[in-house]
């Protein structure tokens, strides 16, 4: 069958590579179903946002108990963030994401069975490994699976998702929030039991990444993949050579990786390493974790009273978030990594310094709190447009094909690292700083980044992926 297919393809290939290539709606089929996953993800590191309100009175939890729970799952997922390259080099990329939606059923399974601290810190465990697989595998599986021409839109699915499952939690906590105390928040947890099993199933309908078909030496596997996943059959050969040249070309795997990763990099290595960990550090230490699970303390101190307004204001953020995350998609591809990242990390900062300059304001009043909201839903929709999606993209395209798997992970490591400071010490920081001090710290953390994009990272748009090295080597 595999020869009667290439037979096909030869035949048909100088007639399909005169055609106007066409938007691949099969590749975007895949890219979605693999980043489908990362809606889990969302709801339920958003869902803490309001949960934590009910957990707290149920459990009789301490402020510190409550941030360290809510914080938790971005330190516990370095465990399987570490181990997803290994994993995907091993089980394949779809195999490692089957793997990371029946961790993700265990977990809500559990959270909203757990009577206790000490179980509901086993059960975000569980959730944590889910996620860090997910988060790993499903940018590299969408940059491989992609054609150059729509790669920035078909990686950017994977925030759309992570938005949309942030917004489900949002209108969880809402709609839920009339239930009985004991009973509304586990309700919100058990909603996420049922879709990892559905999940799981569309994934095994996808095919698998063409790079690791052969980087397996299954090449014919890898070509049927790359016709199906191409604008036209020309360029499914030029993906396919340019892929067989980085496979055969000599390298080492398992410890030789990451030897060659952190202990003796070569000054390409070492400049794609600054890129990669600079730009996932910079994106959770600006702050957007704290907005998302502590908003409604922000509001309380912009002087919101009213729970049901607090979280109607914590949904207009899911709203907003997943809007403003289309502009991604819409513009990746055409205006350029660079620019929106700079722009949206820019955004961020400006955003940022006027919430923290109008907490300031010592008598609250509605203007206090119509202007709080308004500076969050501004910074939340900056961080979208670029900062929000880009830096996995980004880290996914200029890693060679023989660090991809581990460079993700240990760009992801960092990121969810950074993620974990910051939402684990945003209550005792803000009683230390004060919460404006806080957002002001953000803010110049963001600048940095804007100053950082502008000065250490090159353009990608359009490049094939085995193409990057040419980047990085002056």
């Amino acid at each position: 069958m595999a020869h009667d297919g290439d037979a096909d393809e030869a035949t048909t290939a100088p007639l399909l590579a005169s055609e106007k290539p066409r938007r691949n709606m099969y590749a975007f089929g895949c890219a979605a179903l693999a980043s489908m996953t990362t809606i889990l993800m969302g709801y339920n590191l958003a869902l803490m946002s309001g949960a934590q309100l009910f957990i707290r009175e149920d459990l009789g939890l301490t402020d510190e108990q409550v941030e360290v729970l809510a914080g938790s799952m971005n330190v516990y997922m370095l465990v399987s963030i570490l181990a997803a390259g290994w994993t995907a080099d091993l089980l394949g990329r779809r195999g490692t994401l089957v793997l990371a939606n029946g961790f993700l059923m265990a977990g809500a399974f559990a959270m909203s069975l757990g009577g206790s601290y000490a179980a509901l810190m086993a059960a975000r465990f569980v959730t944590s490994i889910g996620v860090g697989f997910a988060l790993v595998v499903a940018p590299v599986y969408n940059a491989e699976i992609s054609p150059a021409s729509v790669r920035g839109v078909l990686s950017s699915l994977l925030d759309i998702f992570v938005n949309v499952g942030i917004l489900l939690s949002y209108v969880s906590n809402y709609a839920l929030a009339g239930l009985p105390l004991h009973v509304g928040w586990r309700v919100m947890y058990a909603i996420g039991v049922l879709p990892p099993v559905f999940l799981a199933a569309g994934v095994l309908a996808m095919p698998e990444s063409p790079r690791w078909l052969a980087m397996r030496g299954r090449q014919a596997d890898a070509r049927a993949v790359l016709v199906r996943t191409s604008d036209t059959a020309a360029e499914a050969e030029l993906r396919l050579e340019e892929i067989k040249r980085v496979v055969e070309a000599p390298q080492e795997a398992g410890a030789g990786v990451w030897r060659e990763l952190i202990f003796q990099p070569s000054a390409m290595v070492r400049r794609i390493l600054v890129c990669v960990v600079g730009l996932n550090f910079l994106q959770q230490a600006a702050g957007i974790d704290a907005i998302l699970l502590y908003s409604p303390l922000v509001f309380k101190k912009a002087g919101m009273s009213s729970s049901s307004a607090i979280l109607g204001a914590t949904i207009a953020i899911g709203v907003v978030k997943t809007c403003f995350i289309l502009v991604v998609s819409f513009f990746s591809d055409r205006v350029g990594r660079r620019p929106l990242l700079m722009a949206s990390s820019g955004g961020v900062a400006l955003s940022l310094a006027a919430l923290a300059l109008t907490l300031c304001v010592g008598e609250t009043s509605l203007a206090t709190a119509a202007a709080c909201v308004a500076f969050v839903l501004a910074s939340v929709a900056a961080f979208s447009v670029g900062f929000g999606s880009l830096p996995s993209t980004y880290s996914a395209e200029i890693m060679p094909l023989r660090l991809r798997a581990q460079g993700a992970s240990l760009g992801m490591a960092v990121n969810r690292l950074t993620c974990g400071v910051v939402s684990m010490s945003f209550i005792s920081l803000s009683a230390w700083i004060t919460m404006p001090g806080c957002f002001f710290l953000y803010a110049g953390l963001a600048a940095t980044a804007c100053v950082f994009v502008f000065v250490r990272l090159p353009e990608t748009r359009g490049r094939s992926l085995e193409d990057m090295d040419a980047l990085f080597s002056k």
